[in-house]
């Protein structure tokens, strides 16, 4: 893989790792539309847009360390939180990240190889990219308002959905935050509240799948190794500007907010599965 190469897959990852457009879908398109088949049968590729991944999920970690300190000294210290009230809303919202986390860390698990086959086709992607789009525009449509909820007003039983819906993101087309989004949405979140869920969310996912797959690219000639390294790092300075317009962006709109996303994912999807009809 060449510089080149890894510096756009990074970014691109940096990017869409945070808006709601699926990154594991565009990391499928990319060799399509670039024409670089040789990079998806590498058995290092999972292991290498993993790592990118994770320099995504350290600017995740970065972006929010305040409120990941504040989890825990609810759980550890409680006694020194602010107050009880505060402590309280805290562990509980730590505790809804972690059921949420259960349905992807149990399907990833259990279908592991199944999901992996999938990479290797680019026209999965597009249309799953075509049904995200779908989602989220008609998600949009029924959020005649924005809600009012905080993230720890969620049950555990509704966050367990939005884990669920997050574990679509295993088929490349699907968006994590999106479908995260969508189900905060549903149950009342402020776009604010349902973005800065989603990312919370998005940390133990991704460091998860990193254990997992990263000691692959001990397998791995060093030039790739260097490449996954660099581009880990250029993702992870893309996503953390991108997380910070993300919470920017979600603070200031009350409706209709995924829109832009939505059309977004309905345009790159049908664009390029016309074209791949001609390709």
């Amino acid at each position: 893989m060449s510089l080149m190469q890894t510096l756009i897959f990074a970014l691109v990852q940096g990017i869409t790792e945070l808006f709601p457009i699926s990154s594991v879908g565009h990391g499928v398109l990319i060799p399509f539309l670039f024409h670089w088949p040789n990079i998806q049968s590498s058995p290092t590729f999972l292991p290498y847009i993993v790592m990118l991944h994770v320099g995504t999920a350290v600017a995740l970690l970065i972006f929010f360390i305040v409120d990941w300190l504040v989890f825990l000294r609810a759980i550890f210290a409680p006694s020194k939180a602010s107050s009880r009230h505060e402590a309280r809303m805290a562990r509980k919202e730590f505790f809804l990240i972690v059921v949420a986390t259960i349905p992807a860390v149990i399907l990833g698990g259990l279908f592991t190889h199944k999901f992996e086959t999938l990479f290797g086709n680019p026209r999965i992607a597009m249309i799953f990219l075509i049904v995200n789009g779908i989602i989220l525009l008609y998600g949009d449509r029924l959020m005649k308002r924005a809600g009012r909820k905080e993230s720890h007003d969620l049950s555990y039983g509704q966050a367990l959905v939005i884990g669920i819906l997050q574990s679509f993101a295993l088929i490349p087309g699907f968006s994590r935050s999106g479908m995260s989004m969508i189900g905060g949405l549903v149950y009342g979140l402020r776009y604010e509240a349902a973005a800065r869920f989603s990312f919370l969310l998005a940390t133990p996912i991704i460091l998860g799948a990193a254990v997992k797959e990263l000691p692959k690219l001990h397998h791995a000639a060093h030039g790739m190794l260097t490449m996954a390294l660099i581009g880990g790092l250029v993702a992870g300075i893309a996503a953390l500007f991108s997380t910070w317009f993300l919470m920017r962006y979600f603070k200031t709109r009350e409706v209709r907010a995924l829109r832009p996303f939505g059309i977004y994912c309905l345009i790159v999807g049908v664009g390029t599965l016309i074209l791949s009809f001609f390709i």
